[in-house]
């Protein structure tokens, strides 16, 4: 009976899968394909032509070649996020300081100003002029970045690495400045409007009805009434910042960290970029505050001068009035500023900024291109 079944079962399966013995006539099959190779299907592939594995997600892309258009790209959408994000995120701060710059009768102080700003406007009234402060800002930003690298590399370059290695300093004054005469060109509009929303309650609720009153009130040209005072304030800031920072970048791994810049962890590398914004920031604050003084002044004035801003306010008013807001605002948002832009060229696999003098950087450039 088990004999049977047995006989039974091979009689329902094909033979050539049980069979001992194969052949061409049992199995046609070999025919039309033949059988593996496996010296072929375990060699390394000739070419990568030949190569049929599809690499895994998590394998490396191909990185950013320094200076090269997605480099620049890079850089500026790393501008808008750090000048953007954080001018957004100190509006309440930056709210009062105006305030204490055109009425200081009534903002007395930072404590003072932030209790008249909430009895006055509520809550919703820290934030007002938001909008233009995110909008210009990051526009500046990346102008202020992005033409940042291009003019550095460009001045390096003009220079030759002798120079550009000597006149390091000089290289980034004059490449933060270049920068900054575009990126103002961009943000004055935004400013005229954002300063007369903070400083005029009522005027408008923000930049979609600001910007059409301020234009029918002062026409187009009134929008960069402000522009030479802006450059004023923002070209100094800008050379300190970028300036400062790459030195004091460049001494923190020089003299405070024993290890080598490229052998250092990201996060450290981040929090030197930093603690070198923060204590570029505080320079700055103290070079660019008379302009900033007199730019909050001829903005909320209509038809004002600068003369008439230095004969309200005194020379003893334009370097002092609500500096140390602007020095604890300005500090907080530089140093954040390069902690950003920082993070996002390590996210898209770019070094962090500063430890490198021009020189090494375009010795580097012209090895890498050998």
């Amino acid at each position: 009976m088990a004999l049977s079944e047995k006989t039974s079962r091979q009689s329902l399966i094909p033979s050539f899968l049980y069979s001992s013995s194969l052949s061409h006539k049992t199995l046609p099959l070999d025919n039309i394909i033949p059988p593996p190779n496996l010296n072929t299907l375990f060699s390394q592939p000739s070419s990568p032509s030949s190569n049929v594995f599809v690499p895994a997600p998590s394998e490396p892309s191909k990185k950013i070649e320094m200076y090269s258009p997605q480099f620049y790209a890079a850089c500026t959408v790393g501008g808008i996020l750090s000048c953007g994000l954080t001018h957004m995120a100190v509006t309440p701060l930056d709210l009062v300081k105006c305030n204490m710059q055109i009425d200081p009768a009534k903002y007395k102080s930072i404590s003072s100003g932030f209790g008249v700003l909430l009895k006055d406007q509520g809550v919703r009234g820290f934030f007002r002029g938001w909008v233009p402060t995110l909008l210009g800002y990051s526009a500046q930003g990346a102008c202020k970045f992005g033409f940042y690298e291009f003019f550095k590399k460009y001045y390096s370059d003009i220079a030759g690495p002798e120079y550009a290695s000597k006149y390091k300093t000089l290289i980034y004054l004059a490449g933060s400045a270049s920068a900054e005469v575009i990126a103002d060109i961009a943000l004055c509009p935004f400013e005229a409007v954002k300063v007369r929303v903070q400083t005029q309650p009522g005027f408008a609720r923000g930049l979609s009805d600001g910007l059409p009153k301020f234009v029918k009130s002062e026409g187009v040209l009134g929008l960069y009434k402000g522009l030479v005072p802006l450059w004023g304030r923002q070209i100094p800031y800008t050379m300190m910042k970028f300036a400062s920072f790459e030195a004091i970048v460049e001494n923190i791994y020089k003299y405070a960290i024993p290890t080598p810049k490229d052998q250092c962890s990201k996060s450290l590398q981040l929090g030197v970029s930093f603690a070198g914004g923060y204590v570029a920031g505080i320079f700055c604050a103290i070079v660019s505050h008379p302009a900033d003084n007199l730019v909050s002044f001829l903005n909320n004035a209509k038809g004002a001068t600068v003369g008439d801003a230095v004969k309200k306010l005194g020379l003893w008013g334009l370097f002092t009035r609500g500096l140390p807001l602007r020095i604890v605002m300005i500090g907080t948002l530089t140093g954040a500023q390069w902690g950003i832009y920082d993070a996002f060229k390590v996210f898209v696999g770019l070094p962090t900024t500063g430890g490198i003098t021009p020189a090494a950087v375009t010795a580097a450039t012209e090895v890498a291109k050998v």
